[in-house]
């Protein structure tokens, strides 16, 4: 007679994502309007990071808190959830001087450089003067409301 084995159950462990796990993740961010803006699906490129740690806008890291592996979800984020509101804070006149002489400035650009600490700032030209330029730093983002269709792909123990 056959000796038979007894099956072996496989149990597995659904656990949710908490803050300080390392996740990947697919999404697609879109605006209202269906804009795609973003997306880890064309580039073919999953995203990984840290839960909790700040990498991310704080909307889209609380969105994946509490995620199971294989689930799927959409959020819409408010502009305070994502990058935030504009600051007229950040919006400065800076001198003509402050750039290349064959710089070639153009309303609605965005310009790139370096604060007197080495830091790179990213803004946008808003108006030109005759010896000035108004430049908005304030992320290109802020003020619209965002959209994210997020999978999660694993969490990374």
């Amino acid at each position: 007679m056959p000796h038979l084995n007894p099956r072996k159950e496989r149990r597995e462990i659904m656990s949710k994502v908490e803050s300080g796990q390392n996740v990947s993740i697919h999404y697609v961010g879109t605006f209202d309007d269906g804009t795609e803006f973003d997306s880890s699906r064309s580039r073919g490129e999953a995203l990984s990071f840290q839960v909790g740690s700040g990498q991310l806008i704080s909307g889209f890291d609380d969105a994946v808190t509490g995620m199971e592996v294989g689930e799927t979800k959409s959020v819409h984020l408010e502009p305070q959830d994502a990058y935030g509101h504009s600051d007229s804070s950040a919006v400065h006149e800076v001198s003509r001087d402050a750039f290349p002489s064959d710089f070639v400035f153009k309303v609605g650009a965005t310009v790139i450089g370096q604060n007197e600490a080495g830091e790179q700032l990213i803004a946008k030209v808003n108006s030109l003067a005759d010896d000035f330029v108004t430049l908005d730093f304030n992320h290109p983002m802020a003020d619209k409301s965002l959209n994210f269709k997020i999978e999660l792909l694993s969490i990374n123990l």
